[in-house]
């Protein structure tokens, strides 16, 4: 569980008083998330989520507040953020700032089938298309991150983890062609997307939310791909499932055309994406942030993952 930041019932009811939603009845942290506190709340008249920003730049939480009203109101299965009596979206909880989102249901999975890896497919390009309308600034984990992180981490890694961090952030470095740009997620691991069953015990799942916006921003939409194939379409032991990837990006190819240059750029951006989620998970074992319970996810995984991206080779991207 990722909870910074406790809240306990007393407190929680009080800053409620600003909602008009009825008596507090429950507060429970949740396990998922490594970068904010986050708790489902339940009231006498519906169940919420609260949100504690920890690692979020106050400056980008309007952004973030307002791509997911946009996005939400365009018909994307997202978080909605709940207006307090006085209109405001956002306000102060034990001197982090706050907010109070709409609950999705459904749950997770760790092993999406073919079927459900398109339906993420569709899903990204469906977001992508829905925020081409929406101003927004560049996305928090982009090159200077990289550059910044990479170069904090380095000393403090071994000679073999720090050669493969080098020779890949030279690759990362070399001309390319420009590529389409939007506003991407880039963090929709299997995670941040909730499933619910179909009607009448069918047995079939469909998306029912996709969560977790913050790190959200302008950027390559080929990167969010890879992102979510990396996580989606991966095996146990980093490899790619070809059945599982060709689902997800013919639905995606399906509601946004990709371009030849994307075709060609795609096993740089896989890379480019291993490097992105090695590097945060790095961070975050080296650097921690203090806090009451934390998950700090395993920065070999994506080490792996990398390490079979690179072996790929170079060929472009073949759709069915």
């Amino acid at each position: 569980m990722s909870v910074y930041t406790p809240v306990s019932h007393a407190q929680l009811s009080a800053w409620l008083d600003r909602f008009a939603l009825g008596r507090l009845k429950s507060i429970e942290g949740i396990a998922e998330g490594v970068q904010n506190s986050n708790f489902f709340v339940d009231t006498s008249t519906g169940r919420f989520v609260l949100t504690l920003f920890e690692r979020v730049d106050p400056a980008l939480l309007p952004f973030y507040i307002g791509l997911m009203a946009h996005l939400s109101a365009r018909g994307i299965p997202c978080p909605a953020p709940l207006a307090a009596i006085d209109g405001r979206l956002l306000s102060e909880l034990n001197g982090r700032p706050a907010a109070l989102f709409s609950r999705l249901e459904g749950r997770s999975l760790t092993l999406p089938t073919a079927a459900e890896c398109a339906q993420a497919g569709h899903a990204l390009a469906a977001l992508h298309l829905a925020g081409r309308d929406f101003p927004a600034p560049p996305h928090p984990r982009g090159s200077d991150w990289v550059a910044s992180t990479a170069a904090k981490l380095l000393p403090r890694l071994p000679g073999e983890d720090a050669a493969l961090l080098g020779a890949e952030l030279d690759f990362q470095q070399q001309a390319a062609e420009p590529l389409p740009r939007g506003i991407i997620h880039a963090d929709l691991f299997r995670d941040n997307v909730l499933f619910v069953d179909g009607a009448g015990g069918s047995g079939s799942r469909q998306i029912g939310g996709l969560l977790d916006f913050y790190f959200a921003g302008e950027g390559e939409l080929l990167f969010d791909l890879a992102i979510v194939v990396n996580d989606w379409c991966g095996n146990v032991d980093g490899e790619l499932d070809e059945s599982r990837m060709l689902h997800l990006l013919t639905a995606y190819h399906a509601q946004r055309p990709l371009t030849d240059a994307e075709l060609a750029a795609w096993p740089r951006l896989l890379r480019a994406a291993a490097l992105r989620f090695w590097l945060s998970r790095l961070d975050d074992f080296h650097c921690p942030l203090p806090g009451e319970v934390v998950t700090v996810r395993n920065p070999d995984d994506y080490r792996r993952i990398l390490r079979h991206r690179i072996a790929l080779g170079n060929a472009p991207m073949r759709l069915a």
